[in-house]
């Protein structure tokens, strides 16, 4: 363009005039079916949903494509009960759906795309396809069933719980496993977790880890949450979840839908029941059947013990009847046989006595003449030794002159034993003489 012309411009009015034109006149752009993911889902008070249409990339997650959508008021209520009711999921944002746009133009409000109709079956087999596959995956893990053929305690009563701490569903739970018929006593422990959203996830396997960390103070984990909309349950569709459910080293409960509703977790736990009232139930029906049966073994040692008693007074009876007879009976016969046996043996016996009774006249004879001369020798010995003593007396060794000589109560043998000064006592046949020792003259000791 030369310097002295001067460009001829159009307003961005017309220019967006033209731009949808072009739009309008082109038939690629008008009702072709796109897939594409839900977000920014929401209702005006005029019925319209607006909302965005994305596409993010497999692997890394990032959204490559988006447009603005919308879905005018007279016809999104026949487009979400068409969904919803083939899918049984709620027509919100995070859900893969097939869409039939046509692209629209606004002067004013630029760019977007009016949605007139939805294959709900694309997102059912979405869903299914996604579940599927990790069912698929943990069985060639070989890890699906390992939870279920875990061995439950006779009567689970130490329970930990994931759940919201406000959800109506955790709630009912509490207040059926509280209130119990049997008046079982349940011990439980509640680990929060987000129950929806994209937290629920890694929230739920925080509390497994916690509860992990301390597994040997329960006895069963329970998940549950209360009811709500189905789309909600696909957060629980998720590999690294159930295999660790799977894997986890005690049984659990799983309670987090409707009947209907399904989730890879229910393939995976140990148990899986359609509300959380079901799953407090569950356990006071195993506490129930194990006092059952302590009471069906109680009445069995009853009627056991009973029947024991039964036969045992029976017998006792026949016997009372019939003892008596039988042992004046045999006491009689006994009484016959043992004066037979002594008519039988009084010859033998009077023999025996007489015989006995002489021989014992005899040894006592014996034992008398040997105890006589025995006695006249011990008198004989008696009477030397008498004599002895006699002759050995101190009093007759006084008579042939000799005196004995005292001190202190003790007899003088030698010179020695005295010292001048000392009182003495000297004895003699007749009479005694005291005296002080005034010298003291030892014998010299010859040399050897």
């Amino acid at each position: 363009m030369e310097a002295s012309e001067v460009p001829v411009g159009i307003t961005l009015l017309k220019y967006n005039q033209i731009v949808k034109d072009v739009i309008f006149c082109t038939d690629e752009l008008q009702n072709v079916w796109v897939t594409a993911e839900l977000s920014d889902v929401g209702v005006n008070r005029t019925g319209h949903c607006y909302l965005e249409l994305i596409q993010k990339n497999d692997k890394t997650g990032v959204t490559e494509a988006k447009l603005r959508a919308i879905i005018w008021g007279s016809t999104f209520p026949m487009l979400k009960y068409k969904f919803e009711s083939v899918t049984e999921q709620k027509f919100t944002s995070g859900i893969k759906v097939m869409v039939k746009l046509s692209a629209n133009f606004h002067e004013q409000y630029g760019l977007s795309a009016v949605i007139s109709d939805i294959y709900p079956e694309f997102t059912l087999g979405d869903m299914v396809k996604k579940r599927l596959e990790i069912i698929k995956r943990l069985k060639a893990d070989r890890i699906i069933d390992m939870n279920k053929s875990l061995e439950w305690p006779e009567v689970p009563q130490r329970i930990a719980i994931i759940s919201s701490a406000t959800a109506a569903g955790y709630g009912d739970f509490m207040n059926q496993l509280s209130g119990n018929a049997g008046g079982i006593a349940f011990y439980t422990c509640l680990f929060q977790a987000m129950m929806q959203g994209t937290e629920t996830v890694p929230s739920v396997l925080e509390a497994l880890d916690r509860i992990n960390e301390h597994i040997e103070l329960f006895d069963c984990v329970v998940i549950i949450r209360g009811g709500g909309a189905t789309s909600d349950l696909n957060w629980f569709d998720d590999y690294d979840l159930a295999s660790t459910i799977a894997q986890f080293p005690i049984p659990i409960i799983i309670g987090i839908g409707h009947e209907r509703d399904t989730t890879v977790l229910d393939y995976v736990a140990a148990l899986r029941v359609k509300t959380p009232t079901d799953a407090a139930q569950t356990l006071i029906n195993k506490g129930t059947a194990a006092l059952d049966h302590v009471d069906d073994l109680s009445k069995q040692v009853v009627n056991t013990v009973q029947n024991h008693i039964k036969g045992a007074k029976e017998q006792l009876t026949f016997y009372s009847a019939t003892i008596a007879p039988s042992a004046k009976n045999t006491l009689e016969k006994s009484r016959m046989k043992l004066e037979k046996y002594l008519q039988a043996l009084s010859p033998t016996v009077h023999g025996r006595l007489m015989a006995s009774h002489t021989e014992l006249k005899l040894a006592a004879n014996k034992i008398a003449q040997n105890a006589r001369q025995k006695m006249q020798s011990e008198g004989q010995r008696v009477k030397a030794l008498e004599e002895k003593v006699e002759i050995l007396s101190p009093r007759n060794t006084l008579k042939r002159g000799y005196t004995l000589t005292m001190h202190d109560g003790k007899i003088i043998t030698d010179a020695s034993m005295l010292k001048i000064g000392d009182a003495i006592t000297t004895h003699f046949n007749a009479g005694a003489v005291a005296s002080t020792v005034e010298t003291v003259k030892e014998n010299e000791k010859s040399e050897q």
